[in-house]
């Protein structure tokens, strides 16, 4: 299940009625500000803090005429204060609103994906660490290569998602910024102060220049590092719905009593949610897109990123939120069958363990070209035969010439290959 709870938390921050919150706090911070500096009388201040509000219905009944947004909220906000109205939004812009509460918004948003990616980091700990030594075969090019464990494929996952959690901890510091520098970012008509004890408040750094807008590489940067999160659950989704195909069937999404796989066919248990995942991370990656296609305004400031910011912030925190609260439950209930793992260990008929043979031939004194072209010469007479690649060694006469039967028997321990999984497991931070 969705922890609805979450979600609603991520939605009400991409709210209407959140966004014009925070841009009420940030004028009222902004007449502190101006008080402290004797532009604001301290009595017209406290009627300003006891008396400013607005009303959402109000302010778009009020934009259907002005066709502004932040004139409609601060023509409305005025409406509550009377003659204080005058000291709103006094040398400010319009995106000193907007881009400030929109630093606060993406802040905010970034706080619980963070949570998410934490609990995700706790869950695959526990699942890395009970099948460390589950024994299964890695595959490269889609081909069985070498044996390794479960346990070592959800460490990699473990170790992936705590890079990003890192990266998404510095794109969320480089969205801790703010900005109310005025119509092209020089403050000719507010004091420097302003902007410092504003973002102090709303524990934002100031923006160490800007011209109308806080520059979108920082956006474009937040939402790579989203796109990212994206690819790597689409990345594990991948591997499960591989994993899942009936031929294979080593690990399988959770199938719930009730659950239907397909209106045609009873008996299907299909990867969605992993599919789901994999759908959507498209949608972070094409938003990302947007994203740096954003950073090339016209000179000091035009709008073409505006309305498609209204989109795919939100929507991208949203959906990695989602995936994020899917993924969890799915690897906590993962079914994962080992039984079917050592089945495919043995498809190849002990093919996997030809660089073994490659290398102790080598240690016999052979070049690596002579040595290659032996091992290659078995393996390739069991992958058109339907004999054991052991018994082929032990039959070739240029193989027996330099190893014994013991020799040969050595190359095919399992053990041999997770030998050192209690290293990579220290590596990656698992205990």
């Amino acid at each position: 299940m969705i922890d609805r709870y979450t979600l609603s938390k991520m939605g009400r921050i991409w709210s209407e009625q959140r966004k014009l919150e925070i841009m009420l706090q940030i004028e009222i911070l902004a007449c502190e500000a101006m008080a402290s500096l004797g532009k604001i009388p301290k009595p017209a201040l406290e009627k300003i803090k006891k008396n400013a509000k607005f009303d959402l219905d109000e302010v778009k009944r009020i934009e259907e005429r002005t066709r502004h947004d932040v004139v409609a909220f601060i023509q409305n906000v005025g409406q509550n204060l009377g003659p204080e109205a005058q000291y709103l939004h006094i040398g400010m812009t319009s995106s000193d609103l907007l881009d400030t509460a929109l630093s606060v918004q993406c802040v905010e948003a970034s706080e619980i994906i963070i949570g998410d990616i934490k609990k995700l980091l706790g869950v695959l700990k526990v699942k890395a660490k009970k099948y460390k030594d589950t024994v299964c075969i890695a595959r490269t090019h889609g081909v069985h290569a070498e044996p390794m464990t479960f346990g070592l494929k959800l460490a990699i996952w473990y170790d992936e998602m705590s890079r990003n959690l890192v990266r998404l901890e510095a794109a969320a510091e480089d969205m801790r910024i703010g900005k109310l520098s005025g119509a092209v970012g020089t403050y000719a008509n507010i004091d420097p102060h302003v902007e410092e004890y504003v973002c102090e408040k709303l524990k934002l750094k100031p923006a160490n220049i800007a011209t109308q807008v806080i520059q979108r590489d920082h956006h474009a940067h937040f939402l790579n590092v989203l796109a990212l999160v994206g690819a790597s659950l689409s990345k594990f989704a991948t591997e499960i719905r591989l994993l899942q195909k009936t031929e294979v069937l080593e690990v399988e999404e959770p199938f719930f009593k009730g659950q239907i796989g397909s209106s045609a066919m009873p008996h299907k248990r299909n990867p969605v949610t992993c599919e789901r995942i994999c759908g959507l991370a498209r949608i972070l990656k094409a938003n990302a897109s947007v994203g740096m296609d954003n950073i090339e305004l016209w000179h000091e400031r035009d709008i073409s990123h505006s309305s498609a910011e209204r989109v795919i912030l939100p929507d991208s925190t949203i959906a990695l939120d989602y995936m994020l609260n899917k993924f969890i439950p799915l690897v906590e209930g993962l079914l994962v069958y080992p039984k079917n793992m050592i089945e495919s260990l043995q498809k190849t008929r002990g093919l996997i363990y030809s660089q073994r043979c490659l290398l102790e031939l080598m240690k016999k004194g052979l070049t690596r070209s002579d040595a290659y072209e032996i091992i290659q010469s078995c393996a390739m007479q069991v992958w058109q035969e339907t004999s054991d690649f052991k018994d082929v060694l032990s039959r070739d006469r240029r193989v027996r010439k330099h190893m014994s039967q013991d020799e040969i028997n050595a190359c095919f321990d399992i053990k041999y290959y997770i030998k050192h999984r209690d290293l990579i497991f220290k590596k990656v931070g698992i205990k």
